[in-house]
């Protein structure tokens, strides 16, 4: 695919800009990953995204799954248990991602991300 084969009108770039705006928040892309690499509990989802507080971990996965990207479950039991899953939705957009982490490796240097 070259630039001149790219046709994208003015709905199609709104659309595109807000998917990279919901998944580019800081720590979304790492909790959506953390889900399909088989995260399911608060502590599974802290343990896999290093560095991230239990607040935003708490907040990120109710936005996540208001956007209909991740489903949470909850077990009766005792204690309750809280799973989370990503939605078909969430793991159809993990693997649209997936060339973007690999073009992000293919040129880590030029990025300046070390």
């Amino acid at each position: 695919m070259t630039v001149d084969d790219v046709q994208i009108d003015g709905r199609s770039c709104a659309i595109f800009q807000r998917t990279l705006e919901r998944v580019g928040q800081r720590w979304s892309g790492a909790v959506l990953f953390a889900s399909v690499a088989g995260a399911r509990r608060f502590g599974e989802y802290r343990r896999a995204v290093e560095g991230i507080s239990d607040r935003m971990l708490a907040l990120r996965l109710k936005e996540l799954e208001r956007d209909g990207f991740l489903v949470r479950e909850v077990i009766p039991s005792t204690p309750v248990q809280v799973l989370y899953r990503p939605t078909p939705a969430g793991a159809e957009l993990i693997a649209a991602l997936q060339p973007l982490g690999e073009w992000g490796h293919k040129h880590l240097a030029e990025l300046s991300l070390e």
